[in-house]
């Protein structure tokens, strides 16, 4: 057993590999705050995700996954303003001073962090049900930030990658399978926020989300921020491969409308900006598919009339 300092010194400390002289972390972690740096004419972007298990990831979940994941969440709501993610902090609860599990935790959140130049600076170790709790914060050019209230009538609706692989990664879980290599896995468990498209969509976007909570829901948020309407069009919703075969066509629409856990951008453009947009995301091997279209009213028409809409918490789960 393990103390909560032990923990904290042994495995859950800042990565000194992500502390340099361009972090802009003046006073890290071993304070009671951190201090931070965000660069001249910069706004600061900043999101918190809370994980639980049983509830965003199997008990059983290898815990290099879960740290990953749950930085992952995050880092994808950055992602979604078109922002430049600089730093996090972290909030872990566990139901024993498991080292060796928080050992493979941090393992799997330091490497991603590694890969997204994201400083951890600080957090916190309790006891309680096993549940991760991450702060991003990230910058970008004042007033240039996505945002979800932009959309305008006439604009492009599209979605970068592929739906559908969250909820068709649970099933198979479900199902039994554990191999992270497997494509529908690794969407599900090891989600990889789209950090470098929402920087190169910046300009060109009208407005802009994460797909978390499932495209329906998620586009929902959009149409009612932006006062407007949408046209799905269901038969361009690119899919991950896998997905029918394994779910079944009723089941894989159903995950890709509103699974939930994909990750994605779902993005606005005018029109005249849309093959600019397409081409930028090519360049870093990303597809940018267009699904619908903007119009003036409310709703979302084109879907089936008996759709569920998405994930929403305190509702038991999706309506």
């Amino acid at each position: 057993m393990h103390g909560e300092f032990e923990l904290i010194t042994r495995w859950l400390a800042p990565d000194a590999a992500t502390l340099g002289p361009q972090s802009g972390v003046a006073l890290g972690a071993g304070d009671d705050a951190c201090l931070l740096d965000p660069g001249a004419g910069q706004q600061l972007v900043v999101s918190v995700d809370t994980s639980v298990e049983g509830r965003h990831f199997p008990a059983d979940a290898p815990a290099w996954a879960v740290g990953h994941r749950a930085l992952a969440v995050s880092l994808s709501d950055l992602a979604a303003m078109g922002a430049r993610p600089r730093w996090c902090l972290m909030s872990l609860a566990l139901p024993t001073a498991d080292g060796a599990w928080v050992a493979e935790f941090s393992r799997g959140f330091h490497a991603l962090c590694r890969a997204t130049d994201v400083c951890l600076t600080g957090g916190d170790v309790t006891t309680g049900e096993r549940a991760v709790s991450v702060t991003v914060m990230g910058e970008i050019a004042a007033g240039q930030a996505l945002r979800r209230d932009g959309a305008r009538p006439g604009d492009v609706l599209a979605v970068t990658g592929a739906l559908g692989g969250g909820a068709g990664g649970l099933a198979r879980w479900q199902a039994g399978e554990r191999d992270l290599e497997r494509e529908l896995l690794a969407r599900y468990l090891l989600p990889q926020p789209r950090l470098v498209a929402g920087q190169l969509l910046v300009g060109k976007a009208t407005a802009a989300i994460d797909v978390s909570d499932g495209l329906l829901a998620d586009l929902g948020h959009v149409l009612d921020a932006s006062g407007v309407g949408a046209t799905l069009d269901v038969e361009c919703l690119p899919r991950v491969p896998g997905l029918t075969d394994a779910l079944g066509e009723t089941a894989a629409l159903d995950a890709a409308l509103a699974g939930g856990d994909d990750y994605e951008l779902l993005v606005t453009l005018a029109p005249e900006s849309f093959d600019e947009a397409r081409r930028a995301l090519a360049s870093i091997d990303l597809e940018l598919t267009q699904i619908g279209h903007i119009h003036e009213g409310q709703g979302i028409q084109g879907i089936p009339p008996d759709a569920r809409r998405g994930w929403q918490h305190f509702s038991g789960g999706t309506p």
